[in-house]
């Protein structure tokens, strides 16, 4: 075994040790979107400006006491993007305009900027670093850990931060201590299955067949996921390493990693990284010296939800329209092109580096019971502080909402959070001291998924939240088995039903029966989940159903066929609502009460957004 990784380790950390400063500006999706590579070009332009010493990129031309203006991955605090690091001083919301001022203070003189850090809503402190905001406090970061830190387009600067040790470990120990290793970790696959990674690799490393494939699934399908997308872009070669370490274990020389078409940043950067590899002696013949072989490539996913069932994904690599076919036999012995294949997705083959480096009983003792290590969440909504975030499993959903998220956005209650995306459940409070781990979201009619998590408040309604991700579900069912083409479709009719207010008692008693033939009868797992949204908010919101059934009203508002609008005595005569009625349904003198026509009126909802007084009602 050569000793290329240390060498590149120890050169790297040569050519680092020149740097004075080092200034990291986010360069994930959310931040670029916000203008953060303008704000990337503007330190560049301002060091020129003044006469000062940078370099973009770790090399042996660095000059000593030099700045290291570099991009990282997604940092996870999305909603306050661009974000910039000055050494450990954090900074939020950051423009070009902000980057004289910058380099004047907090550069050149040690100061802080303070309108640029974040403020504590709670207690309106300025938080000085990243360490500091609340946001971060409780999460464990560890694929994450990097994101925030490292140039992602440089092997150097990987390997410098202990990159490829795993690899080199899973070289020196072979296939089966390797297998070993991640069953004492007890890692369970993160695409949603959670299935043990160490059996998967088992089971196709023992069929003989002079071919084998290892497939990583970043076709990331959930409405409001990101969090293979990030990990892609905010280190690669942690995805890279993994699967170079997986092909090894289960004795396949070819690997492919499976990304969808409308992640460019994603495709581009895990291309350098494997580009890197191959030119570096990580990819191709005779690896590190150890006699393995191994090539990756990439290949587009058109954005199918169903491809992340592993026989539609192994169809649409084919070329095949990507469609689920009955198992077994599974693809741990006919797989891709008939050959024994194993598909992880990205988040699951970014924790295998770490385990080989640090070891499977290190990773074992974070989480609770039979759910081990950390998770990544995409969570959205309602809350104060949405993004990226890594906890433990076996945390708290209050905890994850209250405490990293911040409660909710405004002054209303947090009314439920949905996890597993369309393929997930809806909680309410009740259960948010419960710990999120694949066998609690799953008692409650939830799943863990690949890690979305939406926050909902009192102005959400539970059966247009339902509606919303079956429709999602109808839209992607291949349509290749009746109960999920069929179920899917009926259940979707009743809900428009409910929502428009023409439902007649018993159809919850439809839904609910339905529902329960979708799980049995589907061919996968699109169509045996689809139904989750929908039992889990009959389950925990029944009364909302009711009311929209018996009493025709959604006590949210959010079912336009069922609000009505009325101009109560409050009215003064303004004319604000008239002027914002789109059709021409409200009618009054100035100064005298209007009226609002039912015949003509949309149920749009202007009037009672403009209306200073109060005196619009909806009921």
């Amino acid at each position: 075994m050569n000793n290329l990784v240390n060498e590149i380790n120890d050169k790297f950390k040569k050519q680092y040790s020149k740097v004075n400063n080092r200034i990291v500006i986010c360069g994930g999706t959310g931040c670029i979107a916000g203008g953060s590579m303008e704000v990337y070009k503007a330190f560049q332009e301002e060091y020129k400006k003044r006469g000062l010493d940078y370099c973009v990129e770790i090399t042996d031309s660095c000059r000593e006491k030099s700045t290291y203006i570099s991009k990282s991955g997604c940092q996870g605090f999305c909603a306050q993007g661009p974000l910039v690091s000055v050494g450990d001083i954090f900074y939020t919301k950051v423009k070009p305009e902000d980057v004289e001022e910058i380099v004047e203070r907090t550069v050149l003189k040690g100061e802080v900027v303070e309108r640029l850090l974040y403020v504590n809503p709670v207690d309106g402190e300025h938080c000085k670093t990243l360490n500091d905001i609340p946001f971060y406090k409780k999460q464990h970061r560890i694929l994450l850990a990097d994101c925030g830190k490292i140039n992602p387009e440089d092997i150097n600067e990987y390997i410098g931060h202990g990159g490829y040790f795993g690899l080199k470990k899973a070289l020196e120990v072979g296939p089966e201590a390797v297998i070993a290793e991640m069953k004492q970790s007890g890692l369970r696959g993160r695409g949603g299955g959670g299935f043990p990674v160490w059996l998967k690799w088992d089971l196709t490393r023992k069929p003989q067949s002079k071919e084998k494939y290892m497939i990583c699934n970043g076709d990331e399908g959930d409405p409001g996921a990101y969090m293979d997308r990030s990990l892609l872009e905010g280190n690669p070669h942690s995805v890279v390493e993994g699967m170079i370490i997986a092909g090894f274990a289960i004795g396949a020389s070819r690997g492919l990693f499976y990304i969808r078409a409308e992640y460019p940043l994603a495709i581009e950067r895990v291309q350098k990284a494997i580009d890197a590899c191959y030119k570096t002696g990580l990819l191709g013949k005779n690896i590190m010296g150890s006699g393995f072989d191994y090539d990756l490539e990439i290949r587009y996913g058109a954005g199918a939800f169903v491809c992340g069932e592993e026989t539609a994904l192994i169809a649409s690599i084919e070329g095949n329209r990507g469609t689920p076919r009955p198992k077994p036999p599974f693809p741990a012995t006919k797989g891709l092109w008939g050959k024994p294949t194993a598909i992880n997705n990205v988040e699951t083959l970014a924790n295998v580096p770490y385990i080989m480096t640090k070891g499977g009983k290190w990773y074992s003792e974070m989480g609770s019971g039979k759910s081990t290590g950390t998770k990544v969440f995409a969570m959205t909504g309602k809350a104060k502080n949405t993004g990226l975030i890594e906890v433990p499993m076996g945390i708290t959903i209050r905890e994850v909402v209250y405490d990293i998220g911040g409660g909710p956005l405004k002054g209303d209650e947090v009314k439920a959070v949905q996890t597993g995306g369309p393929s997930g459940g809806v909680i309410d409070p009740k259960h948010f001291d419960m710990p999120i781990t694949y066998e609690s979201l799953q008692e409650i009619g939830s799943i863990m998924g690949s890690g979305g998590l939406i926050v909902m408040d009192e102005t959400d309604c539970m059966v247009d939240i339902a509606k919303f991700y079956l429709e999602f579900c109808v839209d992607e069912s291949c349509g290749k088995c009746a109960p999920c083409r069929i179920g899917g479709y009926q259940l979707l009719s009743i809900l428009n039903k409910i929502t428009n207010g023409t439902a007649k008692e018993g159809d919850l008693d439809k839904l609910e029966q339905i529902s329960k033939a979708m799980q049995k009868a589907s061919l996968c797992a699109l169509g045996q989940t689809a139904p989750n949204p929908v039992l889990s908010t009959i389950k925990f919101f029944r009364d909302e159903y009711e009311a929209h059934i018996k009493e025709k009203r959604c006590p949210t508002g959010k079912c336009t066929q069922l609000v009505s609008y009325s101009i109560g005595s409050g009215c003064i005569g303004c004319g604000a609502c008239k002027r914002a009625c789109p059709v021409g349904a409200i009618s009054g003198e100035p100064r005298s009460k209007h009226s609002i026509d039912p015949k003509k009126c949309i149920k749009c909802g202007q009037c009672f957004n403009v209306c200073k007084f109060n005196a619009v009602k909806k009921g």
